[in-house]
């Protein structure tokens, strides 16, 4: 049992929760007071010496050789072994500490990763050496599903295992935030830009398709992505979530009664054997279909990625770029959120959603799927192959 800030005892169903979060309430709808703000990344290398190493340690416990990880250690070597994510995430955590501070927030922002350094267990070391014990999370990853979600829960409570931390400190975790207006602005933003641009070129809307693009994952994880009380159909959620987020932002790129070109949610950057199946269909084979179909132009929308990580300067630059001129067809790729002030003001907005304990019917979410859960649901976003393992900010398993 745990005590609730007003004294009253609540049953502790959250590993690591503060005690507002431990009785697994969808939403927390009271104040809490944090330490510090964990900004929790995915991570990557910084070096050609690094690439492996780092591939190792995304892909740990799958047992693929080394010469397997070379197929994709060539993306990285061909940009000089650096990704551009760590470079990304100092930018963001810069630009997080601008607007806390503007706004007389007094809240330290930490950084650490999950596959490559800083590690999250020395985030957690250097929280307990200054001192803080309750710790907000914001993984930068917008979507639920096993890889964009549970995966870094689980990760915060391998790091607290790993320092001996797990009794001694608290941390809890931003909702997923893929229909907060800040995140949702961007690309609307990115959509009527593209579309303006092609339209002073001479281009039909009626000759232009816009293709969202987002990572694919294995279809079961897919399936089991969310809650398990919500049927969001055979893409789960993680498909709804994009889907839903396209509409709002085609209906918002659009001006009203006006010509709306044709859209569709396509996917990228595999990596699964043939024989698993992932979601589909591939932007490329999309692009090879819309062109054969008589498209001049496509807008591509790297929806699912929260910056321009090496999935969107290799699959989307690169390759999806080649394809399109292969086919003679005009391609644009719009901006990723980054660090645009709107982004970054809708993130802050999630933090004091926290701080404050804003009820749920007073939260921003642009979609009618939000606003997410801030405690996850039993068995959200399960991956079948590898069992369920502790993880914080949800209510086991």
């Amino acid at each position: 049992m745990s005590a609730s800030p007003d004294g009253a005892a609540a049953e502790v169903r959250v590993l690591a929760a503060s005690p507002a979060a431990a009785g697994g309430p969808e939403h927390v709808e009271e104040p809490v007071r944090y330490d510090a703000l964990l900004l929790a990344g995915f991570g990557g290398p910084e070096g050609q010496d690094d690439v492996i190493p780092f591939l190792r340690n995304v892909t740990r416990g799958r047992g693929i050789p080394d010469e397997r990880l070379e197929e994709v250690a060539h993306h990285y070597r061909h940009f000089g072994g650096v990704s551009p994510i760590n470079a990304q995430n100092r930018e963001l955590k810069a630009a997080l500490e601008a607007e806390l501070a503007r706004r007389d927030i007094d809240l330290p922002v930490l950084w650490g990763n999950r596959n490559w350094d800083p590690y999250l267990r020395e985030a957690l070391q250097d929280a307990r050496d200054r001192g803080y014990s309750r710790l907000l999370a914001l993984a930068t990853s917008a979507y639920s599903s096993y890889s964009s979600c549970r995966q870094y829960r689980e990760d915060l409570a391998l790091a607290l295992d790993e320092t001996g931390l797990m009794d001694g400190m608290q941390i809890d975790k931003i909702r997923q935030f893929f229909d907060s207006p800040g995140f949702v602005q961007p690309f609307l933003e990115g959509v009527r830009t593209a579309l303006a641009g092609l339209a002073e070129r001479g281009i039909a809307v009626a000759d232009t398709r816009v293709l969202f693009s987002t990572h694919s994952i294995p279809s079961v994880d897919a399936e089991k992505s969310g809650p398990r009380d919500r049927d969001f159909g055979p893409g789960g959620a993680y498909e709804a979530q994009h889907l839903a987020v396209a509409e709002v932002v085609m209906a918002g790129a659009t001006e009203p009664g006006a010509e709306a070109p044709a859209w569709r949610l396509v996917y990228q950057s595999r990596s699964g054997p043939p024989s698993m199946p992932w979601l589909e269909p591939d932007i490329n084979d999309v692009i090879a279909e819309i062109a054969a179909d008589g498209a001049k132009a496509v807008v591509i929308v790297p929806l699912g990625f929260v910056s321009d990580h090496m999935e969107v300067m290799w699959d989307l630059d690169t390759e999806a770029m080649e394809t399109a001129q292969e086919h003679g067809i005009v391609a644009v790729r719009t901006p990723t959120p980054g660090v645009d002030p709107a982004y970054v003001s809708g993130l802050v907005d999630l933090v004091i959603e926290r701080l404050a304990g804003t009820p749920a019917a007073e939260r921003a979410a642009a979609t009618a799927l939000g606003p997410w859960y801030d405690v996850c649901r039993p068995g959200c976003c399960e991956n079948t192959r590898l069992g369920f393992k502790p993880a914080v900010s949800g209510i086991a398993p």
